[in-house]
């Protein structure tokens, strides 16, 4: 008996999420702190979001192959 899972687009969509989303974020937060002048903090978002991203892409990527 072949047991189907059914639709995973759902699970596909929160996966995405989760490895682009919180990069996404603090992406967003360092590039409106580096316009208000504030360039240490807008700095350590931006290298915050180049690690999450890293990290993200190697354990998200890994779940999905």
């Amino acid at each position: 008996m072949i047991l189907e899972v059914g639709n995973l687009d759902g699970l596909f969509t929160l996966i995405l999420l989760i490895m682009f989303g919180p990069a996404l974020l603090f992406l967003i937060v360092g590039i409106i702190l580096l316009a208000n002048q504030k360039k240490k903090a807008g700095k350590v978002f931006m290298i915050l979001a180049g690690v999450y991203l890293l990290i993200s892409l190697g354990v998200c990527g890994s779940m999905m192959s």
